[in-house]
Protein backbone atom coordinates (compact mmCIF):
# COMPACT_ATOMS: atom_id res chain seq x y z
CA UNK A 1 0.00 0.00 0.00
CA UNK A 2 1.28 3.45 -0.92
CA UNK A 3 1.58 6.26 1.59
CA UNK A 4 -1.37 7.93 -0.14
CA UNK A 5 -3.60 4.97 0.77
CA UNK A 6 -2.53 4.93 4.42
CA UNK A 7 -4.81 6.55 6.98
CA UNK A 8 -3.33 9.30 9.13
CA UNK A 9 -1.64 8.69 12.45
CA UNK A 10 -2.02 11.71 14.74
CA UNK A 11 0.34 11.95 17.68
CA UNK A 12 -0.08 14.33 20.61
CA UNK A 13 -0.04 14.67 24.38
CA UNK A 14 -2.63 14.47 27.14
CA UNK A 15 -2.99 18.00 28.50
CA UNK A 16 -0.43 20.75 28.17
CA UNK A 17 -0.28 22.70 31.44
CA UNK A 18 2.64 21.12 33.26
CA UNK A 19 5.20 23.08 35.26
CA UNK A 20 7.99 20.61 34.44
CA UNK A 21 7.61 21.34 30.72
CA UNK A 22 8.41 25.03 31.16
CA UNK A 23 11.96 25.82 30.21
CA UNK A 24 12.31 22.28 28.87
CA UNK A 25 9.75 21.52 26.17
CA UNK A 26 8.38 25.05 26.28
CA UNK A 27 11.01 27.73 25.62
CA UNK A 28 12.15 29.52 28.75
CA UNK A 29 10.07 32.59 29.47
CA UNK A 30 7.12 31.59 27.30
CA UNK A 31 3.88 32.94 28.83
CA UNK A 32 1.50 30.20 29.94
CA UNK A 33 -1.24 31.61 27.72
CA UNK A 34 0.89 30.73 24.68
CA UNK A 35 1.50 27.11 25.61
CA UNK A 36 -1.41 25.64 23.65
CA UNK A 37 -0.44 27.69 20.61
CA UNK A 38 3.02 26.14 20.89
CA UNK A 39 1.45 22.66 21.17
CA UNK A 40 -0.48 23.39 17.98
CA UNK A 41 2.74 24.15 16.17
CA UNK A 42 4.42 20.95 17.32
CA UNK A 43 1.64 18.35 17.12
CA UNK A 44 -1.50 17.58 15.13
CA UNK A 45 -3.73 16.84 18.13
CA UNK A 46 -4.05 17.10 21.90
CA UNK A 47 -6.19 15.34 24.47
CA UNK A 48 -8.23 17.76 26.59
CA UNK A 49 -8.28 16.36 30.11
CA UNK A 50 -9.74 19.27 32.10
CA UNK A 51 -13.15 18.16 30.83
CA UNK A 52 -12.72 14.96 32.83
CA UNK A 53 -12.56 16.81 36.15
CA UNK A 54 -15.23 19.45 35.64
CA UNK A 55 -17.55 20.97 33.06
CA UNK A 56 -15.61 23.56 31.09
CA UNK A 57 -17.05 26.77 29.67
CA UNK A 58 -17.80 27.58 26.02
CA UNK A 59 -15.38 30.52 26.22
CA UNK A 60 -12.58 28.06 27.03
CA UNK A 61 -13.35 25.82 24.08
CA UNK A 62 -13.49 28.86 21.79
CA UNK A 63 -10.17 30.14 23.11
CA UNK A 64 -8.53 26.73 22.67
CA UNK A 65 -9.81 26.40 19.12
CA UNK A 66 -8.53 29.89 18.25
CA UNK A 67 -5.06 28.97 19.55
CA UNK A 68 -4.32 26.20 17.05
CA UNK A 69 -4.25 25.66 13.25
CA UNK A 70 -7.47 24.76 11.46
CA UNK A 71 -6.41 21.16 10.82
CA UNK A 72 -5.58 20.51 14.48
CA UNK A 73 -7.93 18.13 16.35
CA UNK A 74 -8.96 17.99 20.00
CA UNK A 75 -9.75 14.67 21.64
CA UNK A 76 -11.99 15.36 24.64
CA UNK A 77 -11.96 13.30 27.81
CA UNK A 78 -15.48 12.58 29.04
CA UNK A 79 -16.74 13.68 32.43
CA UNK A 80 -15.73 11.55 35.40
CA UNK A 81 -19.14 12.34 36.88
CA UNK A 82 -20.57 10.07 34.17
CA UNK A 83 -17.94 7.34 34.49
CA UNK A 84 -16.85 7.42 38.13
CA UNK A 85 -19.86 8.74 40.04
CA UNK A 86 -22.85 7.58 37.98
CA UNK A 87 -20.92 4.51 36.83
CA UNK A 88 -22.56 4.76 33.37
CA UNK A 89 -26.10 4.54 34.80
CA UNK A 90 -28.89 7.12 34.44
CA UNK A 91 -26.60 9.42 32.50
CA UNK A 92 -29.18 11.45 30.54
CA UNK A 93 -28.87 14.80 32.33
CA UNK A 94 -25.14 14.44 32.92
CA UNK A 95 -24.54 13.79 29.22
CA UNK A 96 -26.78 16.73 28.30
CA UNK A 97 -24.71 19.01 30.55
CA UNK A 98 -21.45 17.63 29.16
CA UNK A 99 -22.41 18.30 25.54
CA UNK A 100 -23.89 21.70 26.44
CA UNK A 101 -20.67 22.82 28.15
CA UNK A 102 -18.94 23.85 24.92
CA UNK A 103 -17.66 20.80 23.02
CA UNK A 104 -19.69 21.73 19.96
CA UNK A 105 -17.89 25.09 19.82
CA UNK A 106 -14.85 23.16 18.57
CA UNK A 107 -16.70 22.59 15.31
CA UNK A 108 -14.75 20.47 12.79
CA UNK A 109 -11.82 20.35 15.21
CA UNK A 110 -13.67 18.08 17.63
CA UNK A 111 -12.00 14.68 17.51
CA UNK A 112 -12.79 11.49 19.44
CA UNK A 113 -14.38 11.58 22.89
CA UNK A 114 -12.73 9.32 25.46
CA UNK A 115 -14.57 7.63 28.34
CA UNK A 116 -12.07 6.36 30.92
CA UNK A 117 -13.57 3.86 33.35
CA UNK A 118 -12.34 3.36 36.93
CA UNK A 119 -10.72 0.05 37.85
CA UNK A 120 -13.64 -0.76 40.14
CA UNK A 121 -16.04 -0.59 37.18
CA UNK A 122 -16.64 -4.21 36.25
CA UNK A 123 -17.94 -5.32 32.89
CA UNK A 124 -21.72 -5.46 32.83
CA UNK A 125 -22.96 -5.89 29.25
CA UNK A 126 -26.40 -4.46 30.00
CA UNK A 127 -25.02 -1.34 31.70
CA UNK A 128 -22.46 -0.74 28.97
CA UNK A 129 -24.97 -1.31 26.19
CA UNK A 130 -27.39 1.13 27.84
CA UNK A 131 -24.66 3.77 28.11
CA UNK A 132 -23.55 3.36 24.51
CA UNK A 133 -27.13 3.64 23.31
CA UNK A 134 -27.49 6.90 25.26
CA UNK A 135 -24.54 8.53 23.46
CA UNK A 136 -25.43 10.84 20.57
CA UNK A 137 -24.06 9.50 17.29
CA UNK A 138 -23.77 12.86 15.51
CA UNK A 139 -23.21 16.46 16.50
CA UNK A 140 -26.84 17.11 15.55
CA UNK A 141 -27.99 14.51 18.06
CA UNK A 142 -25.54 15.97 20.58
CA UNK A 143 -27.11 19.41 20.14
CA UNK A 144 -30.59 17.98 20.69
CA UNK A 145 -29.35 16.29 23.86
CA UNK A 146 -27.51 19.43 25.02
CA UNK A 147 -30.77 21.37 24.91
CA UNK A 148 -31.97 19.17 27.77
CA UNK A 149 -29.30 20.49 30.15
CA UNK A 150 -30.30 21.36 33.70
CA UNK A 151 -30.11 24.63 35.65
CA UNK A 152 -26.38 24.29 36.26
CA UNK A 153 -25.75 25.19 32.62
CA UNK A 154 -28.31 27.99 32.47
CA UNK A 155 -26.71 31.05 30.91
CA UNK A 156 -23.48 29.23 30.05
CA UNK A 157 -24.56 26.54 27.58
CA UNK A 158 -23.33 26.37 23.98
CA UNK A 159 -26.26 25.42 21.77
CA UNK A 160 -24.95 26.17 18.28
CA UNK A 161 -23.84 23.85 15.49
CA UNK A 162 -21.66 24.43 12.44
CA UNK A 163 -22.43 21.14 10.71
CA UNK A 164 -24.02 17.78 11.50
CA UNK A 165 -21.23 15.19 11.41
CA UNK A 166 -20.62 11.80 13.08
CA UNK A 167 -19.12 11.61 16.57
CA UNK A 168 -16.42 9.14 17.56
CA UNK A 169 -16.02 7.51 20.97
CA UNK A 170 -13.39 5.42 22.71
CA UNK A 171 -13.69 3.46 25.98
CA UNK A 172 -10.70 2.86 28.28
CA UNK A 173 -11.53 0.11 30.80
CA UNK A 174 -9.17 -0.72 33.66
CA UNK A 175 -10.75 -3.86 35.07
CA UNK A 176 -9.71 -7.35 33.97
CA UNK A 177 -13.41 -8.23 33.87
CA UNK A 178 -13.56 -6.52 30.46
CA UNK A 179 -11.43 -9.35 29.08
CA UNK A 180 -14.66 -10.85 27.79
CA UNK A 181 -15.53 -11.45 24.11
CA UNK A 182 -18.89 -9.76 24.69
CA UNK A 183 -17.09 -6.49 25.42
CA UNK A 184 -15.47 -6.27 21.99
CA UNK A 185 -18.70 -7.44 20.36
CA UNK A 186 -20.67 -4.66 22.06
CA UNK A 187 -18.19 -1.97 21.05
CA UNK A 188 -18.09 -3.25 17.49
CA UNK A 189 -21.89 -3.19 17.31
CA UNK A 190 -21.87 0.46 18.38
CA UNK A 191 -18.79 1.48 16.37
CA UNK A 192 -16.89 2.49 19.51
CA UNK A 193 -13.13 2.00 19.85
CA UNK A 194 -11.54 0.18 22.75
CA UNK A 195 -8.55 2.22 23.92
CA UNK A 196 -5.16 0.57 23.53
CA UNK A 197 -3.50 1.64 26.79
CA UNK A 198 0.12 1.03 27.73
CA UNK A 199 0.18 1.22 31.53
CA UNK A 200 3.42 -0.51 32.56
CA UNK A 201 1.34 -3.58 33.41
CA UNK A 202 -0.78 -1.72 35.98
CA UNK A 203 -4.03 -2.32 34.08
CA UNK A 204 -4.95 -4.77 31.31
CA UNK A 205 -4.25 -3.93 27.70
CA UNK A 206 -6.91 -4.44 25.04
CA UNK A 207 -5.90 -4.47 21.37
CA UNK A 208 -9.16 -5.35 19.62
CA UNK A 209 -10.03 -3.12 16.66
CA UNK A 210 -13.72 -2.41 17.18
CA UNK A 211 -14.26 0.84 15.23
CA UNK A 212 -13.11 2.63 12.09
CA UNK A 213 -10.33 4.34 14.06
CA UNK A 214 -7.86 3.41 16.82
CA UNK A 215 -7.29 5.32 20.07
CA UNK A 216 -4.00 4.80 21.91
CA UNK A 217 -2.85 6.16 25.28
CA UNK A 218 0.78 5.71 26.30
CA UNK A 219 1.09 6.11 30.08
CA UNK A 220 4.64 4.73 30.36
CA UNK A 221 6.24 1.41 29.45
CA UNK A 222 8.22 0.71 32.64
CA UNK A 223 6.78 3.05 35.30
CA UNK A 224 3.24 4.40 35.14
CA UNK A 225 3.24 8.12 34.22
CA UNK A 226 6.93 8.47 35.06
CA UNK A 227 9.07 6.57 32.56
CA UNK A 228 10.02 7.69 29.08
CA UNK A 229 10.06 5.46 26.03
CA UNK A 230 13.28 4.15 24.56
CA UNK A 231 14.01 4.46 20.85
CA UNK A 232 13.41 0.72 20.44
CA UNK A 233 10.04 0.94 22.24
CA UNK A 234 8.97 3.89 20.09
CA UNK A 235 9.94 2.04 16.91
CA UNK A 236 7.90 -0.96 18.03
CA UNK A 237 4.89 1.28 18.60
CA UNK A 238 5.45 3.02 15.28
CA UNK A 239 5.40 -0.29 13.41
CA UNK A 240 2.15 -1.28 15.12
CA UNK A 241 0.48 2.08 14.52
CA UNK A 242 1.45 2.10 10.85
CA UNK A 243 0.13 -1.44 10.43
CA UNK A 244 -3.25 -0.25 11.69
CA UNK A 245 -3.08 2.83 9.47
CA UNK A 246 -2.43 0.82 6.29
CA UNK A 247 -4.65 -2.11 7.28
CA UNK A 248 -1.91 -4.74 7.29
CA UNK A 249 -2.30 -5.16 11.06
CA UNK A 250 -6.09 -5.50 10.96
CA UNK A 251 -7.94 -8.76 10.44
CA UNK A 252 -10.27 -7.09 7.95
CA UNK A 253 -7.43 -5.34 6.12
CA UNK A 254 -9.11 -1.93 6.48
CA UNK A 255 -6.91 1.14 7.04
CA UNK A 256 -7.84 3.05 10.19
CA UNK A 257 -7.05 6.53 11.41
CA UNK A 258 -4.99 6.36 14.60
CA UNK A 259 -4.93 8.83 17.50
CA UNK A 260 -2.05 8.52 19.96
CA UNK A 261 -1.59 10.50 23.19
CA UNK A 262 1.33 10.37 25.59
CA UNK A 263 0.36 10.62 29.26
CA UNK A 264 3.78 9.92 30.80
CA UNK A 265 4.05 13.51 31.95
CA UNK A 266 5.16 13.19 35.60
CA UNK A 267 8.80 13.76 34.65
CA UNK A 268 8.23 15.68 31.42
CA UNK A 269 8.78 12.79 29.00
CA UNK A 270 5.46 13.06 27.16
CA UNK A 271 6.14 15.89 24.66
CA UNK A 272 9.61 14.62 23.79
CA UNK A 273 8.35 11.06 23.23
CA UNK A 274 5.46 12.42 21.18
CA UNK A 275 7.84 14.37 18.96
CA UNK A 276 9.98 11.29 18.40
CA UNK A 277 7.03 9.02 17.60
CA UNK A 278 5.47 11.62 15.29
CA UNK A 279 8.66 11.65 13.26
CA UNK A 280 8.66 7.84 13.04
CA UNK A 281 5.09 7.64 11.74
CA UNK A 282 5.30 10.68 9.47
CA UNK A 283 2.89 12.88 11.40
CA UNK A 284 4.43 16.08 10.15
CA UNK A 285 3.25 19.49 11.28
CA UNK A 286 4.14 22.52 9.20
CA UNK A 287 5.77 24.98 11.55
CA UNK A 288 4.63 28.49 10.82
CA UNK A 289 7.10 31.39 10.69
CA UNK A 290 8.13 32.89 13.96
CA UNK A 291 8.01 29.74 16.05
CA UNK A 292 10.76 29.61 18.62
CA UNK A 293 12.18 26.10 18.43
CA UNK A 294 14.57 26.59 21.33
CA UNK A 295 14.38 23.94 23.99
Amino acid sequence: MSDADRARVRVGVSGWRYASWRGDFYPAGMPQRQELEYIGRQFSSVELNGSFYSLQRPSSYIRWRDSVPNDFLFAVKGSRYVTHMLRLRDTGTALANFFASGLLALGPQLGPILWQLPERQRFDPDVLDGFLRALPRTTGEALALARRHDDRLEGRAWLELESDVPLRYAIEPRSTSFDDPRFAELLQAHGVAVTVADTAGTWPRFDALTADFVYVRLHGAQMLYHSGYTTAELREWADLLLSWADGSGAADGRPREVYVYFDNDARGHAPHDARALAALVGDEVTVRPGVDEAM
